[in-house]
């Protein structure tokens, strides 16, 4: 499951845990491991991602002093996602694929195993570095046509764990309501999410007035347990490994995820 990594606890890690959930992704850009080593330290099994480390923002070498003592304390159980961010939130930006290689270069020289990170790639050259550099990638914002593309970009052995939004709410009307604004702010206002969208398909008319109807079902699945469940293995078929929750509309995370059909 994904979530803000100041939006999760230690408690909640634990109750995600013991309902037989893989991965605990933070986003939210943590300039620290600090919010992966709470989480890691509340569990025994169940991996922790930073999804993602945002490379402007952070440097490679500190990045990899902290991988290696999260790596000593945990064996195996922490996998650092990393990625560029966006050209309207950050100064810095420039790029961003020739920067992502000199960032993946640093976290080489430092001792960062290639098959412990994974990037947030969405177009057909960062989809292509994920398969050469890392394990493999984690979207954001995507939809399972997206899914197979990427499948298809990267090879049948890298790693695709594409993040989806739910609402637990059979009204698809109230679940719109949810859905809409979290996905109109900011992502229907940058440019990597809005190339992204467009490349699939969509339209200026459906990105327009913060989505159509049609765009936010897409993105944000809604219903019962066993609609998302639907939803959910629609990008596995498509050829994801591993399919990253984010709940809406509720802090009780743990309550939506007891309701969802066992993982």
């Amino acid at each position: 499951m994904w979530g803000w990594f100041k939006a999760i606890s230690p408690e909640q890690a634990g109750e995600i845990e013991q309902l037989g959930y893989g991965t605990i992704w933070l986003g939210g850009s943590p300039t620290t491991l600090d919010p992966a080593r709470r989480l890691l330290e509340a569990t025994t099994t169940i991996r922790v991602a930073t999804g993602i480390t945002n490379i402007w923002n952070t440097e490679p070498q500190a990045v990899a002093a902290e991988f290696a003592d999260l790596e000593r304390d945990f064996p195996g159980r922490f996998f650092l996602g990393v990625g560029v961010g966006h050209r309207e939130a950050t100064q810095e930006y420039a790029s961003p694929y020739e920067s992502m290689v000199s960032y993946l270069d640093g976290l080489d020289a430092h001792g960062v195993p290639a098959d412990r990170r994974v990037l947030a790639a969405l177009g057909p050259k960062m989809l292509r570095l994920a398969a050469d550099r890392s394990l493999g990638a984690h979207p954001y914002l995507t939809t399972p046509a997206h899914t197979r593309i990427a499948r298809e970009t990267m090879g049948p052995d890298a790693f695709l764990a594409p993040e989806h939004k739910i609402v637990l709410d059979t009204d698809p009307v109230a679940a719109r309501e949810i859905g809409r604004p979290p996905v109109a702010t900011p992502y229907l206002k940058l440019t990597n999410y809005i190339n992204n969208l467009k490349r699939l398909g969509y339209t200026d008319v459906d990105i327009a007035d913060d989505g159509s109807d049609d765009l936010i079902d897409a993105l944000v699945a809604h219903g019962d347990g066993p609609a998302i469940r639907a939803a959910v293995d629609e990008h596995l078929a498509a050829g994801a490994d591993h399919v990253c929750l984010q709940v809406l509309g509720t802090a009780d995370i743990v309550g939506v995820l007891r309701q969802l059909p066992p993982v």
